[in-house]
């Protein structure tokens, strides 16, 4: 990134703009990988499940054993103060977050829950073009709930998905599709994945390897409703190859078609354009 976007932050009472550092040598989150966020979407002047991602985020925080020191009403109102900075229908990620400064008192691996800080970060960032991407398989895995803090969506969970996207991309492809530990397709490296076969759409269970994203969980629910037969089940990498059609769902991208796995070439097939179309309306409704 060549320039930081506009970018405005709530931090201890402020609105700050730019990218201005908040944390010091010594501060947990930096050193210890104590911090949790989330991600919602404004556009278009709607910001779909904010309330969700704002209760999320302080779930998150419990998981982490930080102190969640916002209501999810003061969360909503803070975040509709920030988007007045915006021009009308700007397209911006939003992202509260919680870290810890402390070390506890006993050591200094964990974190102080009385030193829980909070921030709000809404930055303009564009929706991409549902163009549609190309996958490969990973052979980096997900990590399993014993080891990490799967129900939590915490920073710490995020290298491991960067260098999984990092090797899928010296190979030529845009996103990968990950395993658990067991060999079943999780999600991919940047967001949940659903398939299309025989005329049943299916998406990975929900088994503890991975976030169940709101987006997803979205998704179901309108595809569902609208009287589709979906589906979750445990999935392996054979399945997806071959699909009818992939397609993948999440927070930044919302519902974007998989237009190539590994090398053999899909289509944007019609229950994608369906769960877009569904997606937009709900979006726009509320």
């Amino acid at each position: 990134m060549s320039a930081w976007s506009t970018t405005f932050t709530y931090l201890d009472g402020e609105w700050i703009e730019g990218n201005r550092p908040i944390a010091g040598p010594r501060t947990h989150a930096f050193w210890l990988g104590s911090s949790v966020f989330d991600g919602a979407r404004a556009f278009d002047g709607v910001t779909p499940d904010l309330d969700k991602h704002c209760a999320r985020l302080n779930r998150s925080a419990s998981a982490m054993w930080l102190k969640p020191i916002m209501g999810v009403e003061a969360l909503l109102d803070l975040t509709r103060e920030g988007l007045k900075k915006f021009k009308a229908g700007a397209e911006l990620y939003i992202r509260p977050m919680y870290w810890a400064e402390r070390s506890g008192a006993t050591s200094s691996v964990p974190p102080d829950p009385d030193s829980t800080r909070f921030c709000l970060c809404l930055y303009e960032a564009p929706l991409p073009e549902p163009t549609g991407i190309s996958i490969t398989r990973s052979p980096f895995m997900k990590p399993l709930g014993v080891t990490m803090p799967i129900d939590a969506k915490a920073g710490c969970l995020y290298p491991n998905n960067a260098r999984a996207l990092l090797e899928a991309h010296s190979r030529g492809f845009d996103n990968c599709l990950m395993c658990d530990m067991l060999g079943n397709v999780a999600e991919l490296g940047t967001a949940n994945v659903f398939m299309a076969r025989d005329g049943v759409v299916v998406t990975p269970v929900a088994n503890g390897s991975f976030l169940n994203g709101i987006t997803r969980q979205r998704v179901l629910r309108l595809l569902s409703d609208d009287g589709k037969d979906v589906r979750e089940a445990t999935l392996t990498y054979a399945d997806f190859d071959a699909a009818d059609e992939i397609f993948v769902v999440g927070n930044f991208g919302k519902v974007t078609p998989v237009r190539r796995i590994e090398g053999r070439d899909l289509q944007p097939g019609p229950f994608f354009r369906r769960a877009r179309e569904l997606y937009w309306e709900f979006a726009h409704s509320t």
